[in-house]
């Protein structure tokens, strides 16, 4: 049996059954699913049977964990303490998954799904690791905004959710860079762009999808964001190595008296773009593509949703960008971005001691992950079915 070595983190409440489809496009491309093992989290009002059903019939090993099991996890670890962490009903509970990964020392790679994505007919596992492991020269982008627009190359008025609105309109420059060291592998998505609730009214749709739609003949060279260049980062189709999980930590999202929601793996992705570049590290950006189903709703679900964070997503970068420039980890770098959030002045924005309370939230990661990676015992697991 090969090393299981691949943890693969899905937040879903509905649609489980897309795993299937990437199960079997790891098998049509000879990929060796004995590596994967595949978490599921999930809420106590879901079918974990059925998920687990569905687990055993595709054989591939795996865990649910829904709001109990997370709570009996941190228990069995003494670190019950840190259950705060993880935000109930936000899709910011990817970060149980990276605690997971963290305290199962065999798995090198993670990799975030959404559950409304599907593969493309390409290898997805494998292109990802093929990214992670690439040496060589690739594309390099940046603009005079210091923001790099992942969607530039299928429309220049289209901007992902998280790009920062005083960014819009940039000058982008590129140039062939030599990487050595990549860390993150971000796939990006056709039909339903990624777009925020404000910019999907502004195209005219109020079901929460947008009437853009987008195409792989959209998409063209693969790319790297150049040192100090931000760029949205979204987990719904994202591969990364284990080492930068002290500083991709998912913020408590949805779960707070502010109400700010939608920007989790946005700014994780800061703290990642940040800390790669005081390492040397780099974000490839491009495929594997995912087909991107978001299911209709109201776009101004969406917009209550975000508009708590928009002022604070508009500078939150500018905070970061700072810290940790002597730091030679990802701890230390996530260490002096947690302190520079939790000690900062932020009154002159809007629901700016949220951003404080971040900061908290991020120390605490820190101090989870000492806890629980020393007591790394595996949970039940769902064997495959040989």
């Amino acid at each position: 049996m090969s090393q299981q070595d691949i943890c693969v983190i899905v937040p879903t409440i509905r649609e489980w059954d897309c795993m299937r489809e990437y199960v079997a496009n790891a098998r049509d491309h000879g990929f060796d699913t004995d590596r994967l093992f595949l978490v599921l989290v999930t809420e106590d009002f879901c079918d974990t049977e059925a998920m687990e059903a569905m687990l055993d019939d595709l054989g591939v090993d795996g865990a649910v964990f829904d709001g109990t099991a997370r709570e009996d996890w941190f228990a069995e670890r003494d670190a019950s303490e840190y259950s705060h962490l993880i935000p109930e009903a936000s899709h910011a509970q990817t970060s149980f998954g990276l605690l997971y990964m963290w305290a199962n020392e065999r798995f090198e790679y993670g990799v975030f799904i959404d559950d409304d994505t599907l593969p493309h007919d390409e290898d997805f596992f494998g292109t990802h690791l093929r990214n992670l492991a690439y040496e060589g020269e690739i594309e390099s982008r940046a603009s005079d905004e210091s923001w790099v627009n992942v969607l530039d190359g299928a429309d220049g008025d289209l901007y992902p959710r998280g790009y920062p609105y005083a960014a819009m309109d940039e000058e982008q420059t590129t140039e062939t860079a030599e990487v050595d060291n990549v860390v993150a592998s971000q796939g990006l998505w056709t039909n339903v762009p990624d777009l925020d609730a404000v910019r999907i009214l502004m195209d005219g749709d109020l079901q929460g999808q947008a009437q853009t739609r987008t195409t792989a003949d959209d998409f063209g060279e693969d790319f790297v964001a150049a040192e100090g260049q931000y760029l949205t980062v979204c987990s719904m189709n994202l591969a990364f190595r284990r080492e930068v999980i002290p500083a991709f930590y998912q913020l408590p999202m949805d779960d707070n008296r502010w109400d700010v929601g939608r920007f989790d793996d946005i700014w994780s992705g800061l703290f990642l773009k940040r800390a790669a570049d005081v390492l040397g590290a780099q974000v490839y950006n491009g495929g594997p593509l995912c087909e991107h189903n978001k299911a209709p709703r109201s776009t101004f679900d969406d917009l209550q949703n975000e508009v708590a964070g928009l002022e604070l997503n508009e500078h939150v970068w500018e905070v970061l960008d700072d810290a940790g420039a002597d730091a030679t980890s990802y701890r230390e770098v996530f260490a002096e971005m947690a302190d520079a959030l939790a000690t900062g002045d932020f009154e002159g924005w809007n629901n700016g001691d949220f951003l404080n309370y971040c900061g908290e939230y991020m120390n605490d990661w820190l101090d989870c992950l000492d806890a629980v990676g020393a007591t790394a015992a595996d949970p039940v697991e769902v064997p495959a079915d040989d």
